[in-house]
């Protein structure tokens, strides 16, 4: 087997790297990453220099990393400001640093891909060590796996790697069959509140619809991009990762993932959001809306989208990071893992040291999160 580094995936076939991914994330597949770099929204300009590992037996290609050198940490979803600055105080270059990411996407998948019916430990053991000599070699500060996997994680560990966990808030069905099921769930206070918020649908006169896969009218893309850009436009730390070229690429080549909500009153768009399905599981990506209306965000981001799981037989819905909001509205914490290797020793064994201690806090901070959990006992502990 050989490794090579590709700094472009129109240059590896569709088939030949979806091959790699079989049942995982929709945000490995070559749909997604190609089309970011294609639109511009990957590249060195952006602080986003794909340099992906493939390896090679023979001719086949058998296993790869989404691989990116990256010239700061914004878009990550695991937050390492406190390392760069604590580098810099030290006075070590701590960018570019190398990352093995879905860019701007906080959703768990393997990252160190293996084709099905190859030596999986093999290949992933590969990556791990030519990760860090790629490191090495070139004199970067570190290496960084987000949002990886339980293989990835042991394959990373027996190289070097440093683990770090954090949480998301996830929906899981536990036998749901209906809104009334998901709402009975709820302790007397929140079943109450959330029944309120629903109720303001109708006084607003709004309608929630769900466009999904082919049944996604062409024209629904522009508009999508304007929501996707009207909440980054709000934000004075809004930063906009996504542009127009890849909504129009996304409805070309990869339509067949995406699920739209739109929330409309007397026939004009006023919100949505964009979603991206694959198997059994949702995940929620972008919300916009051109009017703040009361309670319009928890019904098209979380409601609607519950129902749309409950009805299409979906067993996880994944909205992205942060938001206690979403725990409020029976989202539980789930733990995600990440994987870091430190160059410089007396950085790493700082961060070592922090990574134990964030651990524990964390581990506490997901069982008191599960005790206080707005559903009942015997569904919240399922």
């Amino acid at each position: 087997m050989r490794i090579e580094i590709c700094s472009a995936l129109a240059d590896i076939g569709a088939a030949a790297w979806d091959a790699l991914i079989a049942d995982e994330s929709p945000f490995l597949e070559w749909g997604w990453l190609a089309s970011l770099e294609e639109a511009g929204c990957v590249r060195q300009t952006t602080g986003w220099l794909p340099q992906h590992l493939t390896v090679w037996d023979g001719k086949d290609l058998v296993g790869a990393c989404p691989l990116y050198l990256k010239g700061h940490s914004q878009g990550e979803f695991v937050f390492d400001h406190g390392w760069a600055d604590a580098a810099e105080r030290a006075a070590i270059r701590y960018y570019p640093k190398l990352l093995v990411a879905v860019p701007f996407t906080p959703a768990t998948g393997a990252r160190l891909l293996v084709r099905p019916g190859t030596d999986g430990r093999r290949v992933r053991t590969l990556l791990a060590r030519a990760l860090l000599e790629l490191c090495r070699a070139n004199d970067f500060s570190s290496v960084h796996v987000n949002f990886c996997t339980t293989e990835d994680v042991a394959s990373l560990a027996a190289a070097g790697f440093e683990r770090r966990t954090a949480y998301q808030f996830q929906w899981h069905n536990p036998g749901w069959r209906s809104f009334d099921d998901y709402l009975d769930a709820f302790r007397s206070k929140r079943r109450v509140q959330i029944k309120r918020e629903r109720r303001e649908l109708e006084a607003q006169g709004i309608v929630i619809t769900a466009h999904s896969g082919a049944d996604i009218a062409d024209e629904l893309f522009p508009t999508m991009f304007r929501l996707y850009k009207s909440t980054i436009d709000k934000l004075y730390w809004g930063r906009q990762y996504l542009n127009q070229k890849l909504f129009e690429l996304l409805r070309r080549r990869w339509r067949h993932r995406l699920c739209f909500l739109t929330a409309c009153r007397d026939g004009q768009v006023i919100a949505g959001t964009v979603n991206v399905r694959k198997g059994d599981v949702m995940y929620g990506r972008y919300w916009g809306t051109f009017e703040e209306l009361r309670y319009l965000h928890f019904n098209v981001c979380y409601y609607a989208t519950i129902e749309y799981c409950l009805r299409e037989g979906l067993r996880r819905f994944e909205p992205g990071a942060g938001g206690e909001f979403k725990y409020l509205r029976g989202f539980d914490a789930r733990p995600t893992e990440s994987m870091h290797f430190i160059a410089d020793a007396r950085l790493a064994a700082a961060v070592r040291d922090y990574l134990a201690r964030e651990r524990a806090a964390v581990t506490q901070e997901i069982e008191w999160l599960d005790e206080q959990s707005p559903l009942k006992k015997s569904t919240a502990a399922e």
